[in-house]
């Protein structure tokens, strides 16, 4: 069921909104050749517990850390760990946190140091993508817009959209519905109401859409290893322009 917040719950949403914006902020000042995944993770909880909210990822479904970290042609859902960027790597860091009982969820790709200008021009296309997506979120639009936004400007820059994985609603769940899809398939003639909720997030990839989930029940990569970049918000349906609480 598809939650309408009130104005008073959207101001509790901008709240934990900031607080995962500074998070990421902290992450792409702290992302270097060198640094472990481990230590950014560290980073992002002491910075949440500082703001007296809670890491939404930690122990959530049992995943154990509080932010993913997924380098190179991990999509999503990377385990944080002792593992060190390396220059030429790129890095998608998801922050999610709870504060006054609601969610914010966010992500950005980090290029570590110097890449290769075929890989920087698919993270610039995956924040592209999600600007996109953005245009098209207003009332009486329908999920249909956002996801035709998405597909078309990935595709139109030669790169393939996930088909496995979706954006979300959110608000006292970090996963609420509806399901937002990147790309165009059945089922997405849901209009947009005031009040409305979604986590818009593009994960687009510089070769196949295809995806492998892997034994660890988290990570998931890139069929034929190549890279992949994920972009991310939360974002508000408004009667006006939509509040990005995460920006």
């Amino acid at each position: 069921m598809v939650t309408i917040k009130s104005p008073a719950e959207i101001e509790s949403m901008k709240k934990a909104g900031a607080i995962v914006r500074d998070v990421l902020n902290l992450m792409r000042d702290s992302v270097r050749p060198g640094v472990t995944t481990g230590h950014l993770d560290k980073l992002a909880y002491d910075y949440i517990r500082s703001q007296h909210a809670v890491p939404s990822f930690l122990h959530y479904n049992g995943f154990p850390a509080s932010i993913c970290a997924s380098v190179n042609e991990q999509v999503v859902h990377g385990i944080p760990s002792d593992r060190r960027l390396e220059e030429g790597d790129i890095v998608g860091i998801d922050v999610g946190a709870v504060f006054d009982g609601f969610h914010g969820d966010a992500a950005r790709t980090f290029a570590v140091g110097q890449i290769d200008a075929e890989t920087h021009r698919l993270i610039d296309v995956t924040e592209q993508c999600f600007f996109e997506a953005v245009k098209a979120v207003r009332v009486d639009n329908r999920l249909r817009d956002i996801a035709q936004a998405v597909q078309s400007t990935a595709e139109s820059a030669g790169f393939s959209v996930v088909r496995a994985l979706t954006g979300h609603g959110i608000g006292r769940a970090m996963h609420e519905d509806p399901q937002v899809p990147n790309f165009m398939t059945a089922g997405l003639g849901m209009r947009l109401r005031a009040g409305m909720a979604l986590a818009i997030e593009p994960m687009i990839n510089q070769g196949t859409w295809d995806v492998i989930f892997k034994d660890d029940g988290w990570t998931v990569v890139t069929r034929d290893g190549k890279p992949s970049a994920h972009y991310e918000n939360t974002v508000i349906v408004t009667e006006g322009e939509p509040i990005l609480t995460t920006l």
